[in-house]
């Protein structure tokens, strides 16, 4: 009974997906009550997942699965995106006609693979969480059908996530057939004695878990998924998946490889430095604003990742700061392209912000505020996320990392200042719409004031954050 308490988030959300199909089929015109219904079962998921923040670490099923603090707070990240995601885009679904009931269904689906994978502490029960959330933004990628560039990126996606899933899937059968056990703190007792055989499988599991994240060299889905798929998706592609996969990589890293750092510090140092460097240069040419966000996710995830490579508590928990940060700052940011709508359609290209600030100040000024705290400009959230990061790197004297990473936060500003000119500077074109639904506006005014008064008390985070002690 006490197992079942502590997977009651998972049980509750898998029978809400059942439940809530079961309404989408037997009862006609339901996709608005679906819809309404998926959101209220992610707020009953999200006090569920709270619930259990007070217990001291477990791990159930014969050790196959984890809950932990590093569980319930990425558990908690993950879902309250999710909530927000829901108010966010419930417009966007029926202007576009993409209000299904397969839609709302599709999110709980892949929220219930991130939960799993979250919390697995065995290959097959990560593996299986993994699949569950991938099948679902396959399907999500390409939902608008009668758009051939959704079509394109849900095929894109699918086809280069098969080849990662095939890589990562060879990694832990390498893995299950070196140490001789798919548990997690079973193969760190076994790692000694087949050192050489488990650093190929590192190498094969790193890289489908880098596709997971977009970094560099395995990005190359990114800019095309991000700008085919429906707005309401790409939002999802952008902050969900990176929580739970970044999550993945320090359960892999620190606890079944623990003892194999100098074999993995190196290749997450190279995706560090690829992604930061190639997010801020690949960024600068782009027109397409949901391009501009996938090269720019790229480099974020560079950042996260240095974090991760210091193998230690505060790299690891400054990456985390960092996701939290970077998902506050993309909810804001695809809240005002939502607010880009006028006739019915919605515009998302860069020349589209020009002369913003004449017709739409309070807009323009959540806009400068979003995007100088990506550009880590002090004092703004962004800045506090880089400086965490910087921080836990420069300590361990890993200072060419540490170099790359203000370069190119240097080169990254330049990209969003300049959508800041045309903002403020550039002619002034048609206005848009105001009449924006109550859910898009909270979302917007919520994740603002949070970057803008994050500096007064900075210490509100790092104290949730600190009692995550992994090594």
């Amino acid at each position: 009974m006490e197992n079942l308490n502590l997977i009651l988030p998972e049980i509750f959300i898998s029978i809400a997906i059942m439940f809530l199909l079961m309404i989408g089929v037997f009862k006609k015109n339901s996709s608005s009550l679906v819809y309404n219904l998926s959101t209220i079962s992610l707020i009953v998921l999200l006090s569920l997942i709270y619930n259990l923040s007070s217990i001291s670490d477990t791990s159930i099923f014969n050790g196959s699965y984890k809950i932990d603090k590093l569980a319930t707070l990425m558990k908690l990240l993950v879902v309250g995106s999710g909530i927000f995601v829901m108010l966010t885009t419930s417009k966007y679904l029926q202007i576009n006609k993409l209000n299904k009931i397969e839609y709302p269904v599709l999110i709980l689906s892949s929220i219930l693979g991130m939960i799993v994978m979250i919390s697995s502490n065995d290959l097959i029960v990560f593996y299986m969480g993994l699949e569950l959330q991938s099948l679902a933004l396959y399907v999500l990628a390409s939902f608008n059908r009668d758009n051939l560039l959704s079509t394109e990126s849900g095929l894109k996606y699918f086809t280069l996530s098969a080849l990662s899933s095939g890589l990562l899937l060879y990694g832990c059968s390498l893995v299950y057939g070196f140490a001789e056990t798919t548990n997690f703190n079973e193969i760190l007792n076994n790692s000694k004695e087949s050192q050489y055989g488990l650093t190929f499988a590192i190498v094969f599991i790193l890289a489908g878990l880098a596709f997971k994240i977009s970094a560099v060299p395995f990005h190359m889905w990114a800019p095309d998924v991000y700008q085919g798929s429906p707005t309401s998706v790409t939002i999802i592609f952008a902050i969900l998946p990176k929580i739970a996969a970044l999550t993945v990589f320090i359960r892999f890293l620190y606890i079944p490889f623990a003892n194999m750092s100098e074999q993995w510090q190196i290749i997450i140092v190279f995706l560090s430095i690829a992604s930061m460097l190639f997010g801020a240069v690949a960024a600068i040419g782009q027109k397409n604003l949901k391009r501009l966000v996938a090269y720019s996710s790229i480099g974020h995830m560079g950042y996260a990742l240095a974090g991760l490579s210091t193998e230690t508590n505060q790299g690891i928990q400054s990456s985390i700061i960092y996701i939290s940060i970077y998902l506050v700052m993309n909810l804001a940011f695809f809240s005002c392209l939502f607010m880009l709508r006028r006739n019915e359609k919605y515009y998302e290209k860069i020349d589209d912000l020009s002369g913003l600030s004449k017709n739409h100040p309070l807009l323009a000024f959540s806009l400068l505020i979003i995007l100088f705290s990506l550009a880590g400009i002090p004092p703004l959230a962004g800045f506090f996320a880089k400086f965490y990061i910087f921080m836990a790197v420069i300590e361990e004297s890993m200072y060419f990392l540490a170099i790359i990473g203000l370069l190119s936060t240097v080169v990254a500003a330049f990209y969003y200042i300049r959508i800041i000119k045309i903002i403020y500077f550039d002619p002034e074109k048609e206005k848009y719409e105001t009449n924006h639904h109550l859910g898009l506006k909270v979302t917007l005014a919520v994740s603002t004031i949070f970057i803008l008064i994050y500096f007064i008390y900075p210490n509100g985070l790092t104290e949730i954050v600190s009692k995550i002690n992994i090594i």
